[in-house]
């Protein structure tokens, strides 16, 4: 019921104002007509009061005494021949010589601005009356010497509204009809496409949705920004506010001159989502999904969800092996205490000399591990992360070898320690995945880390099971995976986006049966790039 009654509204709202244009239009009209026929009354007046002030026989009879026996029937006869109300030959002496009214000949003419048509002026004048209005047309009688022997006179009525209707009523009633059905034909027309616009909703509920969803946005933990098809912004809520440390409202501002860090323009251009980004803006990193908004298969906007990457930990640490930190622990206590239960054995056999040689072999192994450890790499978070690598790789019978060389002074300018955490154990990682299941006597991770002032070189190497070209076409796919279980397919996905973000190259070589070799290069600055090098 609510369609039909908003339909009705938007189509009499607009027949309305169809009928108030026709009555604006219909005043301009007769406005103009009136001024046409004022013209066209005056230039009819104007020559006919020419031709008789023309007229040899009524110059030739002014003065006169029996003047207006042979001027009257003349000048009758010009009146009516040109649609005149009056015609008045008058002599010097302001005599009238002739006169529709017959009673009227021979009185004195007198007007108020008849002084300069005795001064041989020609004009025409305005004048109203119970009649309505008219005009008057003056022109001066000239002799054979060029001298003023009187003045002819020609009025005329203009017509009324009622009569220029009258008169153009053909034309008035069609072009109303015209004009009522075209109207009426365009208020349908605009009814149905604004009721469609208005998804056939009513203004208040219209106004009531818009509330909601200003309310639904404030209230959202995320951030949220919508654009238009313009770029301008039509939807920043408080949360977007307060983690990009804005204060001010910036509605409808560009969002380049606002935030140019958001990728909100490159998905309005391409019309292609982007899910799951990594943000730095400041000290901030975000984690964003952002998408284009089409209406009838037209993108027509974008809009971007924005979070604190802390809100996605829990899930980093699942999927980029910070959880194994726990397992490499409890694998190094597993280790630790069959070495001392095998010293206790020595000892117990009275063998305390050997029982101590065996100690001090193990300390220095782990001391000599730990020293390298320290000296070739600044940062403790990596440090421990290979550390625990090796004690997991240990209670997995895999053995790592670190390059001697490697060395990690800095992150590379786009980086930090997080990114380089879930970049290396995510290789580490899917090494081991590779060696496990793998029947082999001796099985092997060799990592190496490289650096000088302009590059970051990371190699992961395993000589596990391999990857089919299949495989490694799809490896970077998110979602993809071929082991079971959940939360497969996202590691090296995120791994990408890390190579992505700091302007990476990601090179890899596979055979199936014989390993995988990974490597990664970064340029130490962050405007460079090494992906078409």
């Amino acid at each position: 019921m609510h369609r039909l009654r908003i339909y009705w509204k938007i189509m009499l709202l607009s027949f309305g104002l169809v009928l108030f244009s026709l009555l604006i239009g219909g005043i301009v009209l007769i406005g103009s007509l009136t001024r046409l026929k004022e013209d066209e009354l005056k230039h009819r007046l104007t020559i006919t009061a020419q031709t008789v002030a023309n007229l040899p026989n009524v110059v030739d009879s002014i003065g006169r005494p029996d003047a207006a026996i042979h001027i009257a029937p003349v000048a009758d006869k010009i009146r009516i021949l040109n649609n005149v109300a009056y015609i008045s030959v008058v002599d010097m002496n302001r005599k009238r010589l002739s006169h529709p009214l017959s009673s009227r000949i021979g009185g004195i003419f007198a007007a108020e601005e008849d002084d300069p048509a005795f001064a041989e002026h020609t004009y025409v004048s305005k004048v109203r009356s119970e009649a309505g209005v008219g005009l008057r047309a003056f022109v001066p009688v000239m002799n054979a010497a060029h001298e003023q022997v009187g003045v002819v006179v020609a009025g005329g009525l203009l017509p009324g509204v009622d009569e220029l209707i009258g008169e153009e009523k053909r034309s008035v009633v069609v072009t109303s009809l015209l004009s009522l059905l075209f109207g009426i034909l365009g208020s349908v027309l605009l009814a149905r496409h604004i009721k469609r616009q208005m998804f056939n909703l009513e203004p208040q509920e219209i106004a009531s949705m818009f509330r909601e969803r200003t309310a639904a946005f404030q209230a959202m933990h995320e951030g949220v920004i919508a654009i238009d098809r313009g770029g301008a912004i039509t939807i920043f809520n408080e949360r977007a506010k307060q983690i990009f440390g804005i204060s001010d409202d910036v509605t409808g501002r560009p969002i380049g001159d606002v935030i140019p860090e958001t990728r909100l323009m490159e998905v309005l251009d391409s019309g292609q989502p982007e899910l799951g980004r990594e943000l730095k803006f400041g000290a901030a990193i975000l984690w964003s999904n952002q998408i284009p908004i089409r209406e009838q298969g037209h993108t027509v906007g974008a809009i971007g969800i924005f979070q604190d990457r802390t809100e996605v930990t829990r899930m980093a640490e699942e999927l980029t092996g910070v959880r194994e930190f726990v397992h490499a622990l409890r694998a190094q206590n597993h280790e630790y205490m069959n070495k001392i239960h095998t010293a206790a054995g020595l000892i117990q056999l009275g063998k305390q000399e050997e029982a101590l040689n065996y100690l001090f072999e193990i300390a220095e192994q782990q001391e000599e591990i730990t020293r390298f450890l320290q000296q070739h790499f600044d940062d403790d978070g990596v440090a421990g992360l290979l550390l625990g690598k090796i004690s997991r790789g240990k209670e997995l019978g895999i053995e790592i070898r670190i390059d001697p060389n490697s060395r990690l002074e800095r992150f590379p300018k786009l980086l930090d320690r997080h990114d380089f955490v879930l970049l290396l154990g995510n290789l580490i990682e899917n090494a081991f995945d590779a060696l496990v299941a793998l029947d082999a006597e001796h099985k092997e991770v060799y990592i190496s880390i490289e650096q000088n002032d302009e590059l970051l070189s990371i190699a992961v190497e395993d000589n596990g099971c391999g990857m089919s070209k299949e495989t490694m076409d799809r490896m970077l796919e998110r979602g993809f995976s071929t082991k079971e279980g959940e939360n497969r397919g996202m590691g090296l996905y995120l791994l990408n986006d890390i190579v992505t973000k700091g302007n990476g190259k990601l090179t890899c070589e596979s055979a199936v049966g014989l390993g995988t070799s990974m490597e990664i290069i970064f340029p130490m600055k962050g405007g460079a790039s090494v992906r078409d090098e």
